[in-house]
């Protein structure tokens, strides 16, 4: 199994800082750059607190990497490609060898 590796997504990790004000301010750090596939799946209308979002569910494939190598990408984690934005929400080998990586994520596009 092969897969065309052809879009440079960086691998971002949530980093809270305090705010001054007994809160949290959100940061994201850039772990560096992951060649992908980005594969579309379904799409469907959501959002809360009145703001209406568009989601779309994806598969992003990235090469392997040991568990625990800071190339691994984790649920809770992000890619990003520009302007958009893919969370991770599980991880898994997309092949018996584990030469890659299957990441199931999420895009929200504002609507």
């Amino acid at each position: 199994m092969t897969f065309r590796l052809n879009r440079a997504l960086v691998l971002e990790a949530r980093e809270d800082a305090p705010d001054g004000a007994g809160g949290l301010v959100v940061n994201w750090a850039a772990l560096g750059t992951l060649w992908a596939a980005v594969m579309p799946g379904m799409g469907r209308e959501g959002g809360d607190e009145g703001v209406s979002t568009g989601e779309v569910t994806c598969r992003i494939v990235v090469r392997g990497a040991p568990v625990g190598a800071p190339s691994r990408p984790v649920a809770g984690q992000r890619f990003r490609d520009g302007a958009r934005v893919y969370r991770i929400l599980a991880v898994t080998e997309a092949d018996p060898a584990a030469r890659y990586l299957t990441c199931f994520s999420r895009e929200e596009v504002p609507a």
